[in-house]
């Protein structure tokens, strides 16, 4: 396996060095954001070119390649209507300066390459763990097919079963969100639909589908370790570059505080009656 990650790291190191190329041209490093989706459908292109397939491996390349792809297309068509840079790449824009440039590569393009590379994880494990699930279902007592003290079926079936309930949340909650957005005024807040019971539902879609995907592979060898995956994504969306920064914009605005005291951030729940003080 240590070859694919450091060929991994190859592609990954081209794929954000070419999109930082695009922002410089165009003036967007917004365009990271269509750059993330894209690199993983990268990734497992290489995955499935370099090691045998196996139906296993095909199912978990298509699972990550529609989150990838859905993804890319609905911030690419959502940037194209902006037209104009996100207030997020802007504000980074103004407050770099002289330094912008190198920070831009560093911070925005190879750091985002880095998360990549780090979340992707759980590919090269299914890659190199020649696991048949077909003939697992089929024929679960052959010798080779069970790892002892493992529990294959239950955790594919239940990682399988968290990705599709986490692409769901994902695909409605920025579907209901392009729709608001198209009619809203300016400083309204989204707050039906799933935006009721979470702040951030397409997060916790994203979020949801990393751990399925691990999960699915948690059982093969070193698979555990990768559960860096899911706890990196997790992180990230509710720590550092997701709902942080998104909600910093609404900061004193007195219909998003309201909806704050009584909307989860993130785990969809029923929303409060009354608001805290």
């Amino acid at each position: 396996m240590g070859t694919l990650l450091q060929n991994a790291a190859i592609i990954i190191f081209i794929h954000a060095t070419l999109w930082y190329v695009i922002a410089l041209k165009y003036k967007r490093n917004d365009v990271a954001d269509i750059a993330w989706g894209l690199g993983f459908i990268w990734l497992v292109c290489y995955a499935a070119l370099s090691a045998p397939l196996t139906p296993f491996n095909v199912i978990l390349y298509v699972l990550v390649t529609l989150w990838a792809l859905r993804l890319t297309i609905h911030i690419g068509m959502r940037n194209f209507r902006k037209g104009q840079e996100d207030f997020r790449y802007r504000n980074w824009r103004l407050q770099w300066g002289k330094t912008f440039y190198w920070r831009t590569y560093l911070q925005v393009f190879l750091l985002q390459g880095f998360f990549q590379w780090i979340i992707s994880l759980p590919i090269w494990i299914a890659a190199t763990s020649g696991f048949d699930f077909m003939n697992f279902l089929l024929r679960p007592d052959m010798p080779g097919n069970l790892i002892p003290g493992r529990y294959h079926e239950a955790t594919i079936l239940f990682g399988a079963a968290l990705w599709l309930l986490g692409f769901l949340f994902q695909a409605i909650g920025d579907y209901q969100l392009a729709r608001f957005s198209k009619t809203k005024q300016p400083g309204q807040i989204m707050q039906s639909g799933l935006w009721k019971y979470s702040r951030h539902p397409n997060y916790f879609g994203e979020i949801c589908m990393w751990w399925g995907i691990w999960l699915m592979v948690a059982s093969f060898p070193n698979g555990a370790w990768a559960i860096i995956s899911p706890v990196t994504i997790t992180w990230l969306l509710a720590k550092v570059s997701g709902v942080p920064m998104l909600e910093k914009k609404y900061e004193g605005n007195p219909d998003f505080e309201a909806y704050k005291k009584r909307t989860p951030a993130l785990f969809p729940w029923k929303p409060r009656k009354k608001e805290i003080n």
